[in-house]
């Protein structure tokens, strides 16, 4: 599968595992993170035993969504950012045209894959299966947070990182947290002691849990 995207992100390719996205009960978009593939962040689907369950995980250009880190002023990150987000809405897109509701389609992305996750669903909120951000945190604007609007409407968010990452500080996933809950977000922020920049056993459970109750929607 080819995305379409716009700009710099536009003709990578999606990949694709699990389950065939036109008979699959829900869809996780996976986004990866700078310097690794959407190859890579589909072995993680190979932890969680969940039926029915589409994967589609997008590539960026040159394996970077956008160049800077998600903590430096927006201008500094275009035009990849907002191809990056525009891509991420075309597969949503392609989701929806395959018949799956968005309410049963959970977006989740690790490091700065996680943080575009994570921006991704606050500019465009909605009743989404679920949104997870592993190793973290929104996008910022240097030091200002961005005004968003809108409600996600009791959307499961599910936040993990360590407390002494070096990408992503502790204070970002605390705001994030804060700003998704203001968002309307059921969210379950945890913090992991001395853990790297990495995803621990405990977030593999919890993301099949989360996919579980995706699953059982009806």
């Amino acid at each position: 599968m080819t995305g379409t995207g716009d700009g710099m992100h536009r003709g990578q390719p999606v990949l694709t595992a699990g389950s065939p996205l036109d008979g699959a009960q829900a869809a996780m978009i996976m986004v990866h993170g700078r310097g690794a593939s959407a190859r890579d962040i589909l072995l993680l689907a190979q932890e969680w035993r969940a039926d029915g369950v589409a994967y589609l995980a997008p590539q960026a250009a040159n394996s970077t969504w956008y160049p800077n880190r998600f903590i430096a002023p927006i201008a500094t990150n275009e035009p990849w950012l907002s191809s990056a987000l525009a891509t991420l809405g075309d597969v949503l897109q392609t989701v929806a045209d395959a018949g799956i509701a968005v309410d049963r389609t959970v977006l989740l992305g690790f490091s700065q894959g996680g943080c575009l996750a994570l921006e991704f669903a606050a500019r465009n909120p909605q009743r989404y299966g679920a949104i997870i951000g592993l190793s973290a945190g929104l996008i910022e604007n240097g030091d200002k947070t961005r005004a968003y609007t809108g409600t996600l409407a009791g959307t499961p968010v599910f936040l993990g990182c360590s407390d002494v990452d070096f990408h992503i500080a502790l204070e970002r996933v605390e705001r994030s947290a804060e700003i998704m809950a203001h968002l309307g977000g059921e969210v379950d922020k945890r913090i992991y002691r001395n853990m790297g920049h990495t995803v621990n056993r405990d977030e593999i459970e919890a993301v099949e849990l989360i996919l579980g109750r995706v699953n059982a929607r009806t």
